[in-house]
């Protein structure tokens, strides 16, 4: 894993970009920014995807494979967290003493002097990013913004806008959210998580605690978050501590809490959400084109902010009506024999949890089937438990693949197998690391009307192509056999 370096000084002026892994939604966006921005951008990453094709037809040069000629004659290089130490092209760059940014210090460059509106926090920061571009897109705002994922709306998960805001998904996990001047903070919620990082869960919020402080005009944040509630807490003591020697960012909170400044009344997360809030007494109902009840809390959250930029609440709440979500959440890969087949980016059991309840609030009579890839080798030691609770209480049926291990070595004896093994019913779970298999194991079980989602934030997606032809190719009478004995 390689972090930003906080003693790198910024060069005043950026020419040629190379950018490692510049497949990966984040990545890709900061390149098609800095591109159209007349920068040379070259890339490359460890394999061919749409992405990267999407890269090319902008006239973007992206090599396949990783190799120190790769790098060619930039002047930078921009690496993505999930990089390898060994990587040839990072170390060429070492080599000849060239500036290496990690990506969020090279969006810090690309938006300095922006009116940054940065979105944190342990989830849900993708999905808020792409609702507040979308409702500021249709109240004719048009921001610029560089999301870490599609937003379905515009299509990209980054571009120049003519308006005055910028709105960014800023990454905890590592820290570099750290590194932007921030106008408006918006934090969703604060959850247990990246501690290989922090250590421990105070110095967490420590960084929650430096982020918020630092935001010049709005702060923005959960009411029904504890640890998000404790950062509230001490901001406002220090301010009280330090009456008129510090900067003055009003403070606005969002949730079902009773002292919500954004306030939930209701939610009904039967198909497409649909939600009442109360804003300064006013009541308004609002409905978006996505399910899950966790969406209306990340429109009560992006109301909050566009209230406190002085937008009207009634207007807020229209602009949101019709957000039809990000890729890779809760996304839509068709139906295959019958079976329909989503993908989602959860990867921490807060997340499962929610995206399984939104599967359930869908599914009707159907059942509800994952596919689990655990995330990083850490993650899947400290949290097996909790992951096997949460899919054995809220899918009928889990396939467990392996460990997706992005920036980390392997941990000796942590695998898959570790989730599996903490389910108190093994009839309900399978141990499938051959994606092969996996699929084959989804075919013996699934049935017309049910469900199939993927959840990970690696690249369990790609298992979909497999499990679609499973299905399709399983004999009509071995189907309904299967169908009579599961009755």
């Amino acid at each position: 894993m390689i972090k930003p370096d906080p003693t790198l000084i910024l060069p005043d002026t950026l020419g040629r970009l190379h950018f490692v892994g510049i497949g990966g939604s984040g990545m890709s966006g900061i390149a098609r920014m800095f591109h159209a921005r007349g920068h040379r951008v070259t890339g490359s990453d460890r394999s061919d995807s749409a992405t990267v094709q999407a890269m090319r037809d902008l006239g973007i040069s992206v090599s396949i494979g990783h190799d120190a000629a790769h790098v060619g004659d930039a002047d930078a290089l921009v690496v993505t967290g999930a990089l390898w130490q060994d990587n040839p092209e990072y170390q060429e760059a070492l080599r000849r003493g060239l500036p290496v940014l990690h990506r969020a210090q090279a969006l810090a460059w690309l938006v300095r002097g922006e009116r940054l509106v940065a979105v944190a926090g342990a989830h849900g920061k993708s999905t808020s990013t792409g609702m507040l571009v979308t409702a500021l897109r249709a109240l004719d705002r048009d921001p610029s913004f560089v999301n870490g994922a599609v937003i379905q709306g515009a299509g990209t998960s980054a571009d120049w806008g003519s308006g005055d805001l910028f709105a960014v998904e800023a990454d905890e996990s590592d820290g570099s959210f750290l590194l932007y001047d921030v106008a408006i903070a918006l934090v969703t919620n604060i959850d247990t998580d990246h501690l290989d990082h922090y250590g421990d869960e105070g110095s967490l919020e420590a960084a929650f605690d430096t982020f918020v402080a630092g935001a010049r005009e709005l702060v923005v944040l959960s009411a029904d978050d504890p640890a998000t509630r404790r950062v509230g807490e001490r901001l406002r003591a220090a301010r009280a501590e330090h009456a008129g020697s510090v900067a003055a960012a009003a403070i606005r909170t969002f949730g079902e809490a009773a002292d919500a400044d954004v306030r939930l009344l209701a939610i009904s997360a039967e198909g497409p959400v649909r939600y009442r809030v109360a804003v300064a007494g006013e009541e308004l109902e609002g409905e978006l084109a996505v399910p899950g009840r966790h969406n209306a809390v990340n429109a009560a959250g992006v109301i909050a902010v566009l209230t406190g930029l002085g937008i009207a609440a009634r207007d807020a709440v229209r602009a949101l009506d019709g957000f039809a979500g990000t890729q890779r959440r809760f996304e839509s890969h068709g139906l295959a024999d019958g079976v329909r087949l989503y993908d989602d980016y959860a990867h921490h059991p807060t997340e499962v949890a929610a995206a399984l309840q939104t599967a359930r609030s869908v599914a009707g009579e159907g059942r509800v089937i994952a596919i689990h890839q655990p995330h990083l080798f850490s993650r899947t030691q400290a949290m097996a438990g909790e992951f096997a609770a949460v899919y054995e209480s809220a899918a009928d049926h889990t396939v467990v693949l392996d460990v997706y291990g992005a920036r980390e070595d392997p941990i000796p004896g942590v695998t898959g197998a570790l989730v599996v093994e903490r389910f108190v019913d093994p009839e309900r779970v399978d141990y499938r690391p051959d994606w092969q298999e996996a699929a084959e194991r989804i075919a013996e079980i699934a049935r017309p009307g049910d469900i199939v989602m993927t959840l990970s934030c690696g690249d369990v997606y790609r298992i979909l192509p497999q499990v679609r032809a499973a299905l399709e190719a399983r004999a009509p009478e071995a189907g309904e056999a299967q169908e009579i004995g599961q009755r």
